[in-house]
């Protein structure tokens, strides 16, 4: 089996905004579990147990936080002082890998289930230096998307990058998760900006040499923005995913993940799918429906909280709807009585 993973954290997440002005993006929280966390405890369920990680921005977020939580795990980072792409981030750790190994390399922002062993095994009947994994999404959703085309052995034939629905060639979504042979270092320049998808991949058709795929069946998400976000919570609370699996409590009208230390007024309820963070304090005759509280919130009694996501350390003394509050709206800190 694989050994050694490499995984994306440099990304800025600017479409996360204002979640990702407090925390990094590969640690913002679903289902109060750090996205990265989940994604570790995936490669380790696997056997891999030695990861390198490329950091940018809040870099010392990323490399505290696994000093603290390496889950019996073997880190290395690296701190990238600018962008250098996709490919560009992983040339930076190509002193982590030895010649003639295969490694995986996966998004610290994606949600995933995929087999790995099967993945690669598929990559090994291949005989091919990159193997990427693709998802089927629904032919409407193909311009969110870099679409690939293959033939019938599952070899790549072309990219469409986000094409529109009319010009889809495939419903094949590339998910950033890859299977590569040590050669793939050939195909990247040192130092240089550089792009699996635009520079790597073209380059290696161009040579004459195949890219094969796997294609995963079950659950695969990129949580770049912020309706992402919301959905990747939701399909947690409702069990599609099948490696992470939070404790979930189901009440008349809705579900939800409850926090440590958090407590929770009479009269309170929930209703769609929503999580609560630890040590929270919701107050009496509330009404959260669809929603996302993360650690530290203080709720005062009848208040209702709709379709909306609050960051830590807030006191909110009104009902909302459709917002998102980070810490710059905190009000009132008066203690509720539950």
């Amino acid at each position: 089996m694989l050994k050694k993973a490499m995984i994306m954290a440099a990304g800025v997440g600017s479409r996360l905004e204002p979640l990702s002005s407090v925390i990094p993006k590969p640690l913002v929280p679903l289902a109060n579990t750090p996205t990265m966390d989940i994604l570790v405890k995936h490669l380790k369920s696997f056997g891999i147990k030695d990861v390198i990680a490329n950091t940018y921005y809040k870099a010392e977020y990323i490399q505290n936080h696994y000093k603290e939580n390496n889950f019996g795990m073997n880190f290395q980072f690296i701190k990238e002082t600018e962008l250098s792409g996709t490919a560009g981030g992983v040339k930076k750790c190509q002193f982590f890998f030895n010649e003639g190994e295969d490694f995986i390399v996966m998004s610290g922002d994606g949600l995933t289930d995929v087999d790995i062993e099967k993945a690669y095994y598929s990559h090994k009947k291949s005989n091919s230096i990159a193997t990427i994994i693709t998802k089927e999404v629904e032919h409407k959703e193909v311009s969110k998307y870099g679409i690939i085309v293959t033939d019938k052995n599952g070899f790549v034939e072309s990219f469409q990058e986000k094409p529109s629905i009319s010009e889809a060639k495939s419903n094949l979504a590339n998910t950033g998760i890859y299977i590569f042979n040590y050669t793939i270092f050939s195909f990247i320049p040192q130092n240089a900006f550089y792009d699996f998808a635009k520079n790597v991949f073209p380059a290696i058709l161009s040579s004459g040499i195949k890219i094969n795929t796997y294609t995963h069946t079950g659950y695969w998400s990129d949580i770049g923005s912020l309706e992402q976000y919301r959905e990747s919570n939701r399909d947690i609370v409702n069990r599609k995913i099948s490696s992470f699996y939070p404790q979930i409590i189901e009440s008349i009208n809705g579900k939800y993940v409850c926090g440590k230390d958090t407590k929770i007024g009479e009269n309170t309820s929930f209703h769609g799918e929503n999580i609560v963070g630890k040590n929270c304090t919701i107050g009496k005759n509330c009404k959260i429906i669809n929603s996302i509280l993360w650690d530290n919130i203080l709720i005062k009694n009848n208040i209702t909280i709709e379709n909306s996501i609050i960051l830590p350390n807030i006191t909110l003394n009104e009902s909302i709807q459709d917002k998102i509050l980070s810490s710059n709206d905190a009000v009132n800190s008066a203690k509720i009585s539950v």
